[in-house]
């Protein structure tokens, strides 16, 4: 397994507690493929430097963890096809 990061921005019409409950479905993802959160961070809402989507702020939260490729791809494919997401990004950070 490699160590990866993910950030992730989640649209503002949800509620605080929705978004970290959408939040807490995609630590399941990981671990539920035999991944393993290593360090959650909830960021909290903020506003975006850019218009996306037609939203100005949104709920930023960050994972580290470690997982197969296989689990990267289908966490991305999901984050991908939810409406509720406004962006994503998955790191694979250096070994050391």
């Amino acid at each position: 397994m490699r160590k990866y990061e993910i950030m992730f921005i989640v649209k503002t019409t949800m509620e605080a507690s929705e978004a970290l409950g959408l939040a807490n479905t995609y630590k399941k993802l990981i671990t539920d493929d035999s991944g393993e959160v290593t360090n959650f961070k909830e960021m909290g809402q903020r506003k975006l430097a850019y218009p996306i989507k037609k939203q100005l702020n949104g709920f930023y939260y960050l994972i580290n963890f470690n997982a197969t490729t296989d689990t990267i791809k289908e966490l991305d494919r999901k984050l991908k096809l939810d409406e509720n997401i406004i962006r994503h990004m998955i790191i694979k950070l250096d070994e050391e």
